[in-house]
């Protein structure tokens, strides 16, 4: 059965999404608002698991690839081969089928997961980065009950994150779970509950594509790319 409605002015679109940014892999299936969605954590087994992953969803549904409105995929940041994964991935589909994609931040499916789970309205999230850093990026919920990005996305030690103005805030993502006494040193009396596994989810990937999607940020399928805030080539499309 899908999922709960992503909200109650969702978009009326057709829409599949995947994730494959960190140990978790997922795949979605927007339908005008309603979310079908297939999620296994499977470390260094995203390229076996995923694309049966779709054509279950596909096949449950009952709908032909062709006839979806579009892509979504979580570019990054996160392990590097994960997102290689999933921009290769949409490419492919994009390409075969001429549909036009959306790249997600998998830091902002994050926090879009811990908003629809635990009605957060901030988030702090934080993706194991290894070499000592995090994925970072912070997030508050807009008027459409999407979460926005307040400032930019990093790759920062964890002793040294920025600091937001506020409180209230969530933590969420494995780098809270590699990283957690440094980051609660950082931003004491800022941070209530954290959620250290929680994974971004192509659940939330559908969500903000949709969006993406009737906003016209969606771009052809040659374009799909990953993001690595560690080389330098991070930017703020697709949210």
């Amino acid at each position: 059965m899908p999922s709960r409605a992503a909200c109650d002015d969702a978009p009326a679109v057709r829409l599949l999404a995947l994730d494959t940014s960190t140990e978790a892999c997922s795949a979605a299936l927007y339908l005008d608002g309603q979310v079908r969605v297939r999620f296994e954590m499977a470390p260094r087994e995203h390229s076996r698991v995923l694309l049966p992953m779709l054509d279950s969803l596909l096949a449950e549904a009952q709908l032909h690839v062709g006839a979806l409105d579009g892509l979504a995929y979580g570019r990054g940041p996160g392990a590097f081969t994960g997102v290689r994964i999933a921009a290769g991935t949409v490419q492919g589909i994009g390409l075969g089928c001429d549909l036009p994609v959306v790249a997600v931040s998998s830091l902002a499916a994050l926090a879009q997961g811990v908003r629809r789970e635990f009605a957060s309205e901030r988030v702090m999230s934080a993706i194991d980065a290894r070499m000592g850093e995090v994925y970072w990026a912070t997030y508050r919920l807009g008027p459409d009950g999407l979460m926005e990005l307040i400032g930019d996305e990093q790759v920062v030690a964890p002793g040294a994150v920025p600091i937001p103005s506020g409180d209230h805030w969530h933590g969420a993502g494995s780098g809270w779970g590699a990283y957690g006494d440094a980051l609660r040193g950082r931003l004491a009396g800022l941070v209530g509950d954290i959620h250290p596994r929680r994974y971004p989810s192509a659940e939330d990937v559908a969500v903000l594509g949709a969006a993406g999607l009737q906003r016209g940020r969606a771009v052809s399928a040659e374009r799909a790319l990953p993001v690595y805030l560690r080389d330098r080539v991070a930017s703020k499309p697709g949210g």
